[in-house]
């Protein structure tokens, strides 16, 4: 089963920082990643900066248009016209088909504010305790929502990408 966690740091760069521990736990075998992607939001800034860990990510990984469809969903969609907004709310729906809903969505547009970052990870044989232990900084809020392998499949399915 995959799950795709969501960790708070409390800096606009702490998630960033959290790349190279991500490697020594997949090296460890603590973490299987699939795919990542880190949202940065310096205090200064009216939007956060996104970007695709993909030096971190293997055959299994989702596209690129994923990750911008969820980040426009969880932070501009204020900012977005009716007509983007129809389109975005009807993929919406299909993300809740696969586990991220609303609830999901609302919590972390919450939590991940200016002056904050967030590490978004689709992984596989997860020690979410292991994990968080190892973090940089003064740790890391877990905000997640399992994916079982039917749900990942209809993911892979909305974005076109093939299964691992």
């Amino acid at each position: 089963m995959s799950t795709l966690t969501v960790w708070k740091f409390t800096t606009a760069e702490g998630a960033e920082s959290a790349e190279e521990t991500l490697k020594a736990l997949q090296k460890e075998g603590l973490i299987r990643i699939l795919d990542a992607a880190v949202v940065s939001w310096p205090a200064d800034r009216a939007k956060p900066r996104t970007k695709q860990l993909l030096d971190l990510v293997g055959a299994g990984a989702l596209s690129g248009t994923f990750w911008g469809m969820l980040f426009g969903l969880i932070f501009l969609m204020p900012l977005l016209g009716a007509a983007v907004g129809a389109a975005a709310g009807a993929l919406g729906g299909k993300l809740a088909d696969v586990g991220i809903d609303d609830d999901f969505i609302a919590e972390v547009k919450e939590k991940v504010t200016p002056g904050t970052s967030a590490l978004f990870l689709l992984s596989m044989d997860e020690v979410p305790e292991r994990i968080a232990a190892r973090l940089p900084g003064d740790g890391a809020e877990l905000l997640h929502s399992n994916l079982d392998t039917e749900r990942e499949a209809r993911l892979r399915d909305v974005f076109g990408d093939e299964a691992a």
